[in-house]
């Protein structure tokens, strides 16, 4: 798989993960543990897109 094609793929992941949360937000049955962890795992791909970007470069 080429650097873009990785890069497009955890754009992808991120944009999800973004829209899993803003829809969790509207439901009152998610756990503050379980929001974390959804927010964790946003921050490690944005992590990981940022450090491929600045490799590349």
């Amino acid at each position: 798989m080429s650097l873009d094609a990785h890069l497009a793929t955890l754009e992808q992941r991120h944009s999800a993960l973004d829209d899993e949360i803003a829809t969790a937000h509207t439901k009152p049955a998610i756990t503050d543990a379980e929001m974390r962890e959804l927010k964790r795992r946003k921050l490690q791909l944005k992590d990981e897109i940022e450090r491929l970007r600045a490799s590349r470069d």
